[in-house]
């Protein structure tokens, strides 16, 4: 339905406030705030925030070009992505159980791939279904880390959004960093999300991994397959006593999260 009425609530840059207050002023639709808005007077525009009430500001010339973009369904350039120069980058993508499951918090695959120059192998490490499973897989990601390190040097491991960054330091504090291996990997972290936000308006509802990936036509070779899935997945490789069941599961895991590096 949002789609279909071309709900202002469908750009990125506008959170649920101030979609509400826009429609509250008569703007229900991307058309209309290119219409009715200015970038002047839609960073005066106020919505409310907490207590109070703030004004749009600097993310107004974003909603526009969002705008701007959906309507005519195709990208608008903004600037030359800002990345540093490196001969290989590493892909750094996780995968876990969210801290609101307080049982089952849990890293359950580190995955990393380089890319570049030269192309490594897909190298994830994998917690373990023991007592110590969990330590075994952070351990396990730091040995894989400095052996990245010691075959490129500094490059960045290059992650989309925040999450890997906080799990990074979630796990430092639970497990340890003896040989600083991790506080190497935090120097070198380097999130795309908010470069390819100030690069690009994109046609699109979300910057979301897997609505950019059917929008640049990006073939996966699982039929199911996403964040929720591959939860629902492990919860099965852990509850299962067939070994043969929980080494199927676990690949198809792992090429779900192979694909999204």
């Amino acid at each position: 339905k949002a789609q279909d009425d071309r709900d202002v609530a469908q750009l990125p840059s506008v959170d649920k406030n101030l979609a509400i207050a826009l429609r509250d002023s008569g703007i229900k639709s991307f058309d209309e705030v290119l219409v009715k808005c200015n970038e002047a007077d839609l960073a005066e525009f106020k919505r409310p925030w907490g207590t109070r009430m703030q004004k749009v500001g600097k993310k107004a010339a974003s909603i526009l070009r969002e705008a701007s973009a959906l309507q005519s369904g195709k990208e608008i350039v903004i600037s030359k992505p800002a990345l540093p120069q490196h001969h290989a980058y590493v892909m750094f993508d996780l995968e876990g159980m969210p801290p609101q499951l307080q049982d089952l918090d849990k890293i359950y695959l580190w995955g990393l791939q380089v890319f570049g120059d030269k192309r490594g192998p897909y190298d994830p490490a994998v917690a373990g279904f023991g007592e110590d499973g969990e330590k075994d897989g952070w351990m396990d990601f730091l040995r894989r880390s400095e052996a990245i390190f010691q075959a490129f040097g500094d490059i960045p491991f290059v992650h989309w959004s925040h999450y890997e960054k906080t799990a990074v330091a979630r796990y430092i504090g639970r497990f340890g960093d003896h040989d600083g291996i991790a506080a190497r990997v935090q120097r070198n972290l380097l999130d795309l999300l908010p470069i390819a936000k100030e690069s690009l308006a994109l046609p699109l509802p979300s910057f979301s991994l897997k609505v950019i990936e059917k929008h640049i036509g990006f073939k996966r070779t699982q039929d199911e397959y996403g964040g929720q899935w591959s939860m629902a997945k492990y919860i099965e490789a852990t509850e299962t006593e067939d070994q043969k069941l929980r080494d199927s599961v676990m690949s198809e895991i792992l090429l779900y999260n192979k694909e999204d590096l």
